[in-house]
C-alpha cells in the first residue's frame, strides 16, 4: 500500500528530506494518494460527524427495510460483523425484471438511482489484460442490482416514496 500511495517509489519524499534515504526507485505502478492540509483538516472535521451521519443513514436503511422486506426484492443482510457505514443501499431486483425499464420509470418520477458493482471482468481494462471470460453467476447478480437513493437529509416521506415506487414497478 505504501508503494501504491506514493507513485510506486521505494522511499518517500519525507524520508529523503529527513536524511533516511537519498534516492529512490519506482518498482510498481503507483498513485499520489497524499492529501494536502486543507483536505486533511476537512477530513478530521468529517470524522467528528461520522457516528451521527452513519446513524442518520441507518434510520433510512431501516425504513427501506421495513417497507421492502416482505417484497420480492433482495436486500442486504443486516447480520454482519462490525458497524456498517450505510453509504449505499443496493437491492436485488427479482429475476427476470427489466432493470433498465425500472431505472427509467424511477427516473421519470424524479427518483435518481444508480448501478453499483458492474461485473469487473467486463470492463475494458480487465478484458484487455485477462481476456474475455464468462462468469454466469456474477453476471446474473450484477444485472439484477439497483442502488436506491440514500443521503443524510433524506426524509421518511422520501424513503417511503422511493420504496413504494419500487414495489409498484417490480
Amino acid at each position: 500500500m505504501r508503494l501504491l500511495r506514493s507513485h510506486g517509489m521505494t522511499s518517500l519524499s519525507y524520508d529523503r528530506h529527513q536524511g533516511h534515504a537519498y534516492s529512490y526507485d519506482v518498482i510498481d505502478l503507483g498513485f499520489n494518494y497524499r492529501i494536502d492540509e486543507i483536505r486533511a483538516a476537512h477530513g478530521l472535521e468529517q470524522f467528528k460527524k461520522l457516528t451521527a451521519n452513519n446513524h442518520r443513514r441507518k434510520v433510512c436503511i431501516e425504513r427501506y427495510w421495513h417497507k421492502l422486506n416482505s417484497r420480492s426484492v433482495g436486500l442486504p443482510s443486516t447480520n454482519v460483523a462490525g458497524s456498517p457505514a450505510y453509504h449505499i443501499l443496493p437491492i436485488m431486483l427479482p429475476d427476470g425484471d427489466n432493470r433498465e425499464a425500472i431505472l427509467g420509470a424511477l427516473r421519470s418520477e424524479g427518483i435518481q438511482t444508480s448501478i453499483h458493482y458492474p461485473t469487473i471482468h467486463r470492463f475494458t481494462y480487465y478484458r484487455s489484460r485477462c481476456g474475455d471470460h464468462s462468469l454466469p453467476r456474477t453476471e446474473t447478480v450484477s444485472n439484477r442490482e439497483l442502488t436506491l437513493p440514500l443521503y443524510l437529509d433524506m426524509s421518511r416521506e422520501q424513503v417511503d416514496l422511493v420504496a413504494e415506487s419500487v414495489i409498484r414497478l417490480v
